[in-house]
């Protein structure tokens, strides 16, 4: 092909292909089969190879990813993405309407849209052309993810009719579908699985890696309009119209409404619709829909006066509690599990629970063959509520629950001890204390051996390759035996190997942590390393020389020392020095401790961290980090979406910081 040839043909190419996407994945109504698509494709890669200098950034071939970062960088929004205040009931929705009728002078027209559980972007185009993605953030400074917003397929790389400037805002997601397959894969390789599409579609807007972000498939849908120059638009319903004129697919199957009584309504349909939806919602949005009457109204410091969020309430449902299973940890607890009737609840099938511990079934007076409330705690975990206590005259047998004596998995003894509330198996080489224990021993927050996980550790087990945590730096002698193993080709084995090995070296810290010592975490584990310096130190500290550390109380100091006073446990970590694992701490490990006698509380999403990332920041300085909010609580570091933690802060007067005070304390 000649340069004049491709210059002729290229932009009709590059058209065509995107018209073919714009119709299958905004439309959902592909005019082409794949294999056309595939083979017009295969020919602009062609002449994009040929001549590359006619590679513009709106082809197609610029969405498949494959940029790995460093780092993401910063960027300030000229228009900050602001938050939403909420409502939870169908007074508090009036209330909103009214109030804004009120202030306004006038009833005005209302928006109402489903409230997409994702990621909020904000996407810049100048010329038509997409320039930058970035996240949100902490709504005036968020990260740049263009490579990664590229390869949603769903947002145009070039506008239909360009204008000088368009910054729209929408929300990327992962879809249900989407979601299950990337579990599945997690699943089979080992992996920890995402909790929720939410979870899983911010994780994979951050990966520096935009090929992996492209593997996802993520969506996403365009819900407001943040800035324009070169169109004059009047209100937020003629703005969706000509975002969606554009190319973008946008806030789906809104409605105007002119009442409360007509807002309400469409919220109730929403919610109707909501566990059939292929994507999640957290709720349904109002807005008004005139932007001269959103700048009267103006906003607050942190939400606007013109828009609001409804949160529906937590879907519960009773089904029969036909048993009660028990799992052992890998701390030996013995774990209840209810064993429900199926039954649909938040767009999923649910047939267990947790049930915590005796106390709990105790409290709630829960018997086998109940008729049992269940809700799923925050739309992810399955737990019952409460018993239909009338309903024990329906003739069905009911029977109490007891925990077992002896150990389901291995029959050692079972015992409570004195003021705790779990059971525990006494069994020292019970099987599924070594499981568990070596799946702990390998987590992120422990030794983080990459490639090891549940899947690849029980087939280990099941080979009779390892049986406790020191066999694990032993595989190398076993590379052959390895090979063998199902799905684990010379790669995945030469990877793994080095992961371990390279797992040696770790802070000493992640080693305590690794060892699963009852009521030592991961901060615990870091103020033994700091305080004592030597594994060989921590082995030979008494009581009362553990209770030095702040905050360490008598039952977490008799924890310690029990576990290192036992013969096993201290063979355990005789082995594993010998085999090359650090038993120091690392000079770097103690920090500047300038958050040291400081408690943080952690809240919300956070803008350019994760809570692990903050975690791991305030703990490297010597801070403590807590799940609940109380008057010892020296800071409560607020991101998007803070709830009830933020309320308990501000009634018992506990300073909330920001991510940018944050970083400045750092």
């Amino acid at each position: 092909m000649t340069r004049e040839e491709a210059l002729n043909q290229i932009d009709s190419v590059r058209d065509t292909l995107n018209d073919y996407s714009y119709r299958y994945y905004v439309l959902d109504d592909p005019s082409v089969s794949d294999s056309e698509y595939d083979e017009l494709y295969r020919k602009l890669v062609s002449i994009e190879e040929q001549f590359p200098d006619l590679i513009t950034p709106d082809s197609p071939t610029q969405r498949v990813g494959g940029t790995i970062l460093e780092g993401f960088e910063k960027f300030t929004h000229n228009v900050p993405l602001q938050s939403l205040d909420n409502v939870f009931s169908e007074a508090e929705v009036y209330d909103f309407c009214n109030k804004v009728a009120q202030e306004l002078g006038h009833m005005p027209y209302f928006v109402v849209e489903k409230k997409i559980d994702g990621l909020s972007v904000a996407v810049t185009y100048e010329n038509g052309i997409m320039t930058i993605g970035a996240t949100r953030g902490d709504g005036i400074t968020g990260e740049d993810v263009t490579n990664n917003i590229k390869t949603i397929k769903s947002i145009p790389l070039k506008l239909k009719t360009p204008v000088e400037k368009l910054v729209v805002r929408g929300e990327v997601y992962m879809p249900k579908s989407s979601f299950v397959k990337l579990n599945e894969y997690q699943d089979e390789h080992g992996l920890q699985p995402f909790a929720n599409p939410r979870n899983a579609a911010a994780g994979s807007l951050r990966q520096l890696d935009s090929s992996l972000a492209a593997r996802r498939n993520l969506d996403a849908f365009i819900f407001n309009l943040q800035e324009i120059s070169g169109a004059d638009l009047w209100s937020h319903s003629e703005s969706l119209e000509y975002l969606k004129s554009q190319g973008f697919k946008v806030s789906p199957e809104y409605r105007r409404c002119l009442s409360p009584q007509e807002v309400w309504k469409a919220i109730c349909d929403i919610g109707e619709m909501r566990q059939g939806l292929p994507y999640d919602i957290d709720g349904a949005v109002i807005k008004v829909d005139s932007f001269e009457d959103r700048e009267k109204l103006g906003v607050t410091s942190k939400f606007p006066k013109w828009a609001t969020a409804y949160k529906y309430p937590a879907e519960k449902k009773y089904t029969r509690l036909l048993d009660i299973e028990v799992n052992v940890g890998r701390t030996g607890i013995l774990a209840p599990l209810a064993i429900l009737a199926p039954v649909p609840l938040a767009g999923s099938v649910i047939s267990k629970a947790t049930l915590h511990n005796m106390d709990f079934i105790r409290e709630k007076d829960i018997m086998i063959g109940d008729m049992v409330q269940i809700m799923k705690a925050g739309d992810v975990i399955p737990a019952i509520v409460k018993v239909d206590k009338d309903a024990r005259t329906d003739g069905k047998e009911r029977k109490e629950f007891n925990m077992p004596k002896t150990c389901p998995v291995c029959g050692a003894e079972v015992v409570r001890p004195e003021g705790e509330a779990a059971y525990r198996c006494q069994g020292i080489d019970c099987p599924a204390k070594i499981f568990r224990g070596l799946i702990h021993f390998t987590e992120r927050d422990a030794m983080n051996i990459d490639g090891m996980g549940p899947a690849v550790i029980q087939q280990l087990l099941d080979a009779e390759l390892i049986d406790s945590i020191p066999d694990i730096f032993e595989l190398k002698d076993k590379r052959e035996e390895l090979l063998r193993l199902e799905r684990m080709a010379e790669k995945s084995v030469d990877n793994l190997l080095a992961a371990i090995e390279k797992s040696k070296e770790n802070d000493l810290y992640r080693v305590i942590n690794g060892l699963g010592i009852p009521q030592i975490g991961t901060a615990a584990s870091k103020d033994l390393a700091r305080h004592f310096g030597k594994m060989s130190a921590i082995a030979e500290a008494s009581v009362d020389d553990i209770l030095e550390i702040p905050e360490f109380g008598e039952i977490t100091a008799r924890a310690v020392v029990e576990f290192f006073r036992r013969e096993q446990n201290a063979a355990m970590i005789e082995k594993l020095a010998l085999l090359g694992v650090n038993m120091e701490m690392h000079e770097d490990e103690g920090g500047d401790n300038k958050f040291a006698g400081m408690t943080f509380v952690l809240t919300g999403t956070l803008p350019t961290y994760t809570r692990p990332e903050a975690q791991a920041l305030i703990e490297a300085r010597g801070g403590k980090c807590s799940g609940s909010v109380s008057k010892k609580t020296t800071y409560v570091l607020a991101g998007e979406e803070a709830g009830s933690k933020l309320t308990k802060a501000n009634e018992l007067g506990v300073k909330v910081i920001s991510e940018e005070e944050f970083n400045a304390m750092l």
